[in-house]
């Protein structure tokens, strides 16, 4: 019986009266601040992933469009809000990026769109026209729409970034002789850099003045964006040099410096040489005519007849008539029997008492030598050269380390002299001139600057990359292990002890009244371990007698 009670008191010490309960309802049992953190923890680490991912899927940024007009860019935004598609401003403003992935797709929709409109418009104003405008409103439209056109081809060239046309176009009437001619100015904005040739003003000139009726390429104006005009410079070729002459002297120049470099750069180092070449060039076109006359002398020159002209003349006059008048006197003479010669005409002359005359002329000209000379002098020939150079001192080491410099002999410069002259084909009669001179270099140190890691621009950038990533992954982690890991700790621990007031208050069968719920009575601690000897005896002894005792004291039944 003793061993019977014992087991019963230890058993009713071990054994809690209310069996353990579901997750659910430890769940439930949890105070209100875990509950909280249980159900937002894993809510904000989904939407901490979701951030992540669009992050990464997202994170690279490209320009869509820049240089764009505050109302185009208005505009663009708007439509981008609409798509919902992220963005960003670059460049104050002046750049829209939006992610790499989407540059392509936002570009086409807001094309169709019809973005970016523009400030300059052209023939498509000729689209909206309204109905009931009048002739002037469509003479209006239709000039801004030529000026807008114009406009565009002009800014297709490349150095052009924007341009604007000005049209005079007066109203025509039925008059011919009080009708004006038409009109234009150009204004151009270059590229920081950019020139234009003359080539290219005349083909703008030409442009603007095919593209209206009647317009002469004289009444064309072309500004640039300092207000200086550029077609009076290609309407008088003298007026300065253009930008193909320019680059002509500077290709003049720089050929020239390099034949000095590369001859004296073996000689005294490459570090120890400085050149440069003025070249004065003569762009000026002259043409003369001559004509030279030179005749023909000497006996033995050629001759050649142009013209000859010959003119003869002869006439003679009738005798007067003699002998006694009558019948035998007025009759005709007898017709010669005898040959006229010369002996004979005496004769005649005699008899008929008549006079004879005769006259010559002969002209001859003749070709004289002439000579037309045609002359025509080249243009961008050298009218003169001017070369400095500066050569450093000779620099030597010693054994021990120590540079120290020396100058130059004048024999040494006046060789450097010689050979700078050939190099540039010196001529004394043009008047060039070639200077060289011996001085020492400063150089100045350049002092390594050791930046911090943390200052590096690469390590800067990178730091600026991995921000958002490291944030959002620092702030999971303070999420999962601050709100989630706590929660899960209360909801899978196991139940606590049952308190004193839960344990069994009575054993079945036995008149001993364990104390009452409250403040537990303290248990004298056993002063010998016979009882307990005497169960594991028995437990050996006869063990199914004591598994028999345990499976009554689980089933609850009797012992």
């Amino acid at each position: 019986m003793d061993n019977a009670v014992v087991a019963a008191r230890a058993n009713a010490t071990a054994l809690p009266l209310v069996e353990p309960a579901g997750f659910g309802a430890r769940v439930a049992a949890m105070p209100a601040r875990t509950k909280l953190m249980f159900a937002v923890g894993p809510a904000g680490l989904v939407a901490l992933a979701v951030a992540m991912t669009m992050w990464s899927s997202q994170g690279d940024y490209k320009v869509l469009y820049a240089n764009l007009s505050d109302k185009d860019g208005g505009a663009i935004i708007a439509q981008l809000s609409q798509m919902n598609v992220p963005y960003k401003h670059a460049d104050g403003g002046a750049a829209i990026l939006v992610p790499a992935a989407k540059v392509h797709d936002v570009r086409l929709k807001l094309a169709a769109a019809g973005l970016p409109k523009g400030s300059v418009v052209g023939y498509e104003l000729m689209d909206g026209a309204r109905f009931g405008q009048t002739q002037f409103q469509e003479r209006l439209t239709f000039q801004r729409g030529l000026e807008g056109e114009l406009t565009r081809s002009i800014t297709a060239m490349a150095a052009v970034q924007n341009a604007r046309v000005h049209l005079a176009l007066p109203n025509q009437n039925g008059f011919f002789r009080e009708q004006q001619k038409p009109s234009a100015s150009v204004l151009l904005t270059l590229y920081p850099g950019r020139t234009l040739d003359r080539a290219q003003i005349a083909g703008i000139v030409h442009l603007v003045s095919s593209s209206v009726p009647e317009m002469n390429p004289k009444a064309v104006s072309v500004l640039d964006q300092t207000g200086a005009l550029l077609t009076g410079d290609a309407a008088n070729p003298q007026a300065g040099l253009d930008a193909h002459q320019l680059q002509y002297v500077a290709q003049i120049e720089s050929g020239y410096q390099k034949r000095i470099f590369e001859l004296l750069e073996p000689l005294v180092g490459r570090d120890n040489l400085r050149a440069t070449v003025t070249a004065d060039v003569d762009f000026s076109q002259t043409e003369a005519t001559s004509e030279e006359f030179s005749p023909n002398q000497g006996a033995d020159a050629s001759v050649a007849i142009r013209s000859q002209q010959v003119s003869e003349q002869s006439g003679s006059t009738g005798g007067a008539p003699s002998g006694v008048p009558g019948a035998a006197s007025n009759q005709p003479p007898v017709p010669a029997t005898a040959p006229l010669t010369g002996a004979a005409q005496p004769l005649q002359a005699a008899q008929g008492g008549g006079n004879s005359n005769s006259r010559r002329d002969a002209v001859t000209n003749y070709e004289v030598d002439k000579t037309v000379r045609v002359t025509r002098n080249a243009t961008g020939t050298v009218k003169r050269l001017n070369a400095a150079v500066v050569v450093n001192h000779r620099s030597t080491t010693d054994a021990k380390g120590k540079t120290t410099t020396t100058p130059l002999s004048n024999d040494e410069i006046q060789k450097l002299t010689a050979l700078v002259q050939e190099s540039i084909g010196f001529k004394q009669d043009r008047g060039d001139s070639v200077k060289v001179i011996n001085a020492p270099f400063k150089v100045e140190k350049i002092e390594k600057v050791d930046i911090p890691l943390w200052k590096q621009p690469e390590v800067i950038d990178m730091l600026r990359a991995a921000a958002v990533p490291a944030g959002l992954a620092l702030l999971g982690l303070i999420v999962f292990f601050g709100m989630i890991r706590p929660a899960m700790k209360a909801a899978l621990a196991p139940p606590p002890p049952p308190a004193p007031g839960q344990q069994l208050t009575a054993v079945v069968d036995d008149d001993t009244a364990l104390p009452e719920p409250g403040a537990p009575a303290a248990l004298p601690a056993p002063k010998s371990s016979e009882h307990l000897d005497a169960a594991r005896a028995l437990a050996k002894e006869n063990p199914a007698a004591v598994a028999n005792i345990v499976r009554g004291w689980v089933s609850g039944e009797a012992a």
